[in-house]
């Protein structure tokens, strides 16, 4: 039997930072997007691809890193995630053309993919001994994403008002340096045999790009257009063609067999909704800030802190204790609720409004609810699978939620959009718009509420069930 790692809880803060950070990437090029579009010549039609093609490589490619993770080792598939994140900062940094701006962020997605899964193996080898330290452990661990992604948009503000751009990309140099130092603390495995599914890692990825891309390019040019119509029908068959290739083969990327783990469909369902409605949340909330009430780029970040200081106080000292009293269905249903209601109250934004009135409450309501659904929905996603595979179980749940915000993000920034969102200086006009896509969240994150309340079995989610995993330790 493995001895428990001493230096566990050292490990489980370069985790914790590692996640932070691959979840701040997504957010933290927000604030910082006019002065981008302005430097590098980006059209407005294709600025968007700043943020997307991060989150199209980083969501495309998770299943991908969760094996590579399961097969040669996490800390390997750890270092060398952060060594590419590392290098597509640097491109990202020192991109003087749109289009080496955005290579530079689908570079810094693949090392998100790579490091995301391998994140989450280790975190399972360093506290699957005991049910109990996994829960607080899944607790920081678990606040760590929306903190980054909350984090980003103030951090942005900061290094955009008061610096330039690129450090919003430079930034990941040193603390990725500083990471790779650390990771001495973390768990090694011995490689195991098995072969890397090639094709159906194209074909998922492919698969999911060109969703993303229809939905993203659909506001534009239509959603009933034929471009729009055949980019949907090749998305579903690129995916359908990735489930044949998974039946047929003998060491597939992602095993169809894994979806028998207790809660996975369920919870990677109320996974993919969440990110639906808090990542639109956060971003035309930023917009509301800064071109209806008149915030700078920092005043706008600023105004955020108070939702990404209840999230970590939360996350870390109430949701787990929830989470062990009552399991993870009432946490995850409920918290999508209070979501809901949040987004709703988000959505009586006035033109002459104030941040303490409009802004504050809801936007703290919204954000319990993101606490109390979050580590829920990721423990009931992993919790049942084998250890072997518990970097595939990471990699799903991770996609799930990263196309979702994709998908969802493009989804509502059309309802925006349609309802006045794009009309810059008509604040009434923008009022409108940005409600609207409160109102649009709101309706996604009620809906996982309901659909997790039915669909969800109530058993409290076991970190570790006895019959398929051994306690880990320090790994060798």
């Amino acid at each position: 039997m493995s001895t428990v790692n001493p230096r566990r809880w050292w490990a489980l803060l370069v985790l914790a930072t590692a996640q932070f950070m691959v979840i701040m990437d997504t957010s933290i090029i927000g604030v910082a997007l006019p002065e981008m579009q302005r430097d590098l010549g980006f059209s407005p039609e294709d600025l968007s691809w700043v943020f997307n093609a991060y989150v199209i490589a980083f969501g495309g490619l998770l299943l991908l890193g969760g094996r590579l993770s399961d097969l040669l080792g996490a800390r390997r598939i750890f270092v060398s995630g952060w060594v590419v994140l590392i290098a597509g900062s640097v491109v990202a940094a020192a991109a003087t053309t749109a289009w080496v701006e955005v290579v530079g962020r689908a570079v810094q997605g693949v090392g998100g993919a790579l490091i995301a899964p391998a994140s989450m193996t280790l975190l399972m080898m360093l506290f699957g001994h005991s049910p109990k330290e996994l829960g607080k452990a899944m607790a920081l661990y678990g606040a760590a994403a929306p903190a980054g992604g909350t984090a980003g948009v103030f951090l942005g503000g900061v290094f955009t008002e008061w610096m330039s751009w690129p450090w919003i990309f430079i930034i990941y140099v040193p603390i990725g340096l500083a990471t790779l130092a650390a990771t001495g603390l973390l768990p090694a495995a011995a490689p195991r045999r098995g072969a890397v599914d090639v094709l159906g890692a194209a074909a998922v990825t492919a698969g999911l790009a060109l969703a993303v891309f229809a939905v993203v390019r659909a506001p534009e040019i239509g959603w009933g257009a034929t471009a729009t119509v055949l980019q949907l029908i090749g998305a579903a068959v690129l995916l359908a063609l990735f489930l044949v290739i998974q039946k047929s083969i003998r060491t597939p990327l992602m095993p169809l067999a894994v979806w028998r783990t207790p809660g996975l469909g369920i919870s990677n369902l109320g996974m993919a909704l969440l990110g639906a409605a808090w990542i639109p949340m956060w971003y035309f909330l930023n917009l509301y800030l800064q071109q209806v009430l008149g915030y700078g780029a920092f005043a706008s970040g600023a105004a955020l802190l108070p939702m990404t200081a209840l999230l970590m106080v939360f996350m870390t000292l109430i949701t787990a204790r929830l989470l062990g009293r009552w399991g993870a269905k009432p946490l995850i249903s409920g918290g999508l609720l209070v979501l809901a209601a949040g987004l709703l109250w988000l959505s009586a934004i006035e033109p002459t409004g104030s941040f303490v009135v409009d802004v504050l409450p809801a936007s703290l309501v919204a954000a319990v609810g993101m606490s109390l659904a979050y580590i829920p929905a990721m423990m009931a996603a992993i919790s049942g699978a084998r250890q072997e595979e518990a970097g595939l179980a990471s990699g799903i749940v991770n996609t799930t939620y990263q196309v979702g915000s994709a998908l969802g993000l493009a989804a509502l920034t059309a309802v925006a959009t349609s309802q006045g969102a794009g009309k810059l200086g008509d604040l009434p006009a923008l009022t409108d718009g940005f409600s609207a896509a409160f109102i649009g969240a709101a309706a996604v994150a009620a809906a996982g509420g309901l659909l997790t309340a039915l669909l969800m079995r109530g058993d409290k989610p076991a970190a570790a069930p006895a019959d398929e995993r051994q306690p880990v330790g320090s790994g060798g």
